[in-house]
């Protein structure tokens, strides 16, 4: 244990904290070891990744016991133990007498699924994880242990063709993930190409994807190209894969079984050649066991999962972060001011890195308590709209792609609610309105702060 000078930015002094010397690439290694139930006696030694517990032959640890789920249980390596979480299972998982969704649990736990009890046994052997020694990935920030091992998979993954699903809450930073991950890809020069499946119509997703000929329905008045062959020799990435209707998941699967597309109303396929990159906030094995999403399409997108986590659990890279998003900003050279600091490290962000940016963004374009809001540029003249000035109500002095996203934000603030007002309160009606479905809808709902009625969440 050693002692680490630092200022606090709170209490603006010196303080001195004890530190854990620690490793941060190492973790002890673990074996689950069956104690009970039709498969006594076996062992499943973990390793780096995710491994998954449950009567499916394609699990890690395949377990006998009828009273198991499919997909039961998964569990992760982590520096202080096993990160263990039910995938929806019919009998839930025990940990030491007790039903989890998610917990940690260490040497001598007992995990309970179905009628069959494994025991932890973690060994004095340490096994080595690697841990990127860089701070960033693309445009993904974070010197915090979880972030540097998460750089490390994606550094070796970017160069292959592997398929990979990123999992974790609105606003972790998915999307970016993506991006850099085509960017340092064989691909970089081919086209990326996203494909959001909760916001397209149910009965257009399909023409998106596979395209259409001329007179396969109403309106289809010339052939169209749909996402994959758009994004043919590049990467395809299919934002809110949870949301794909259950009805086209196996013309997705056998799309990317046999490499081609068959446009709709065509006769002959077409082959393509896209790298798949897909994500979701929602639980994709508890979806399996509620049959909502096909377990073989799960399996063909999880060849490496990659699970980004939200901004509380990694409170050290909020600075970090602001500061890049600071910089980008204001100019390469500039600091966070001490009360914006004191700001960003006493709030929750529940909306993850994207809170955290358009906070920033704000900042910057209305100023700080500590600071003036930025200048005009000298001989741009005043240009007044509908509402009042334009200077006071966009971020003028930001490039255009950033002032653009702090509009859309924005913009999206008013539209449900507007929407939902004119629905009368109903959330169906409303996601009718709007042209999305349902789900899509109630995303958008949080993402502005409102909740849904009792009994209408999804």
């Amino acid at each position: 244990m050693a002692e680490r000078d630092h200022t606090d930015p709170l209490l603006g002094h010196e303080a001195r904290t004890a530190v854990l010397e620690r490793d941060p690439g190492k973790v002890l290694s673990a074996e689950l070891f069956v104690v009970d139930g039709p498969d006594a006696g076996r062992r499943l030694r973990l390793w780096e990744g995710l491994a998954r517990i449950g009567t499916a032959p394609s699990n890690d640890f395949q377990l006998t016991d009828p009273t198991v789920s499919r997909l039961h249980a998964e569990l992760r390596l982590a520096q202080n133990g096993i990160l263990v979480r039910d995938a929806g299972s019919t009998n839930g998982t025990i940990i030491d007498g007790l039903q989890i969704m998610e917990a940690t649990v260490g040497a001598g736990a007992t995990i309970r699924v179905g009628g069959t009890t494994i025991r932890v046994e973690v060994g004095e052997e340490p096994m080595f994880i690697e841990v990127s020694p860089r701070d960033q990935f693309g445009d993904l920030v974070g010197t915090s242990i979880d972030m540097r091992r998460i750089f490390g998979i994606l550094e070796r993954v970017a160069p292959t063709e592997a398929t990979v699903l990123l999992q974790g809450e609105t606003g972790t930073g998915k999307d970016v993930a993506a991006r850099a991950i085509h960017a340092a890809s064989s691909r970089a020069d081919g086209p990326f190409v996203a494909v959001d499946c909760g916001a397209i119509a149910e009965n257009l997703i399909e023409s998106e994807l596979f395209g259409h000929v001329r007179g396969a329905f109403s309106g289809a008045v010339s052939d169209r190209q749909g996402a994959f062959e758009e994004a043919n020799g590049g990467t395809l990435f299919f934002d809110e894969i949870g949301e794909l209707p259950l009805s086209l998941q196996p013309k997705l699967l056998r799309c990317l079984e046999t490499r081609t597309v068959r446009r709709v109303g065509a006769n002959t396929p077409r082959p393509v050649d896209v790298r798949v990159i897909a994500a979701t906030n929602r639980h994709l094995p508890a979806e399996v066991n509620a049959g909502t999403f096909r377990e073989d399409l799960y399996y063909r997108l999880a060849v490496v999962t990659v699970e980004m986590p939200p901004l509380r659990a990694r409170r050290e890279d909020v600075i970090v972060i602001a500061r890049h998003f600071y910089r980008r900003y204001r100019g390469p050279d500039a600091e966070l001011p001490t009360s914006l600091i004191a700001t960003l490290v006493s709030r929750e962000w529940r909306g993850n890195v994207r809170e955290l940016r358009n906070f920033i963004e704000r900042s910057v374009s209305m100023g700080t308590p500590s600071q003036p809001p930025p200048p005009m540029l000298e001989g741009q003249p005043p240009v007044t709209g509908a509402l009042g000035p334009l200077e006071a109500l966009v971020p003028s002095n930001l490039p255009l792609r950033e002032a653009r996203d702090w509009w859309v934000d924005q913009f999206e603030a008013s539209y449900v609610k507007a929407v939902l007002q004119r629905a009368g309160g109903n959330v169906t009606r409303a996601a009718e309105l709007a042209g999305v479905n349902r789900r899509h809808f109630l995303r958008m709902m949080v993402r502005v702060g409102l909740r849904a009625p009792a009994g209408d969440d999804d």
